[in-house]
C-alpha cells in the first residue's frame, strides 16, 4: 500500500520522465560518427586488375586510383588530367592522413601511366601506397 501511495504522490507532482537530455546525447553521437567516418573515394570506371597468387588486405584506404586501358587515370568518379594526379591526391590524403593508396591499373595500361601516379602519390606525401589485384 506504501507504494502505491509514491506513485500517485508521483503523478500528482508531474514526476515525469524527460527524454530530452538522452535525445541530445543520441544527436551528438549521431553528429561525432559522421564526422569521424572514413569515406573512401571510389575511382568511378572499372578495370581489369592483373592475377597474383599473394594478396594482402589494406586496411585504411582512403584514395582509390583507378588507371583504364587506355591509360586514362581516374578519381572519385572523375577522369583526372595526369599533370593534376598529384594535387587530387594531395586534397583527398589532407582527410585522412594515414589512409593508404590503392592503386587499380587495368592489365592493358601501360608501366609509365603507373609509375606516373605511383611518384604522384609519393610527392603528395603519401607513404601507404598499394597495386591492387585479383587472385588467380
Amino acid at each position: 500500500m506504501a507504494k502505491r501511495g509514491v506513485a500517485a504522490r508521483a503523478n500528482q507532482d508531474g514526476g515525469e520522465i524527460d527524454l530530452t537530455p538522452m535525445l541530445d546525447v543520441v544527436f551528438i553521437m549521431l553528429i561525432f560518427f559522421i564526422v569521424t567516418a572514413v569515406f573512401i573515394k571510389e575511382p568511378g570506371v572499372e578495370v581489369t586488375r592483373p592475377s597474383t597468387d599473394k594478396r594482402e588486405q589494406v586496411k585504411n584506404q582512403n584514395v582509390l586510383i583507378a588507371i583504364d586501358a587506355k591509360n586514362a587515370i581516374w578519381i572519385d568518379r572523375k577522369k583526372i588530367d595526369e599533370r593534376a594526379v598529384k594535387t587530387v591526391v594531395e586534397r583527398i590524403h589532407a582527410d585522412n592522413p594515414l589512409g593508404a593508396v590503392v592503386i587499380q591499373a587495368d592489365g592493358q595500361s601501360n608501366a609509365a601511366t603507373y609509375a606516373l601516379v605511383w611518384d604522384a602519390a609519393k610527392e603528395a606525401g603519401v607513404v601507404d601506397i598499394h597495386l591492387a589485384t585479383d587472385p588467380k
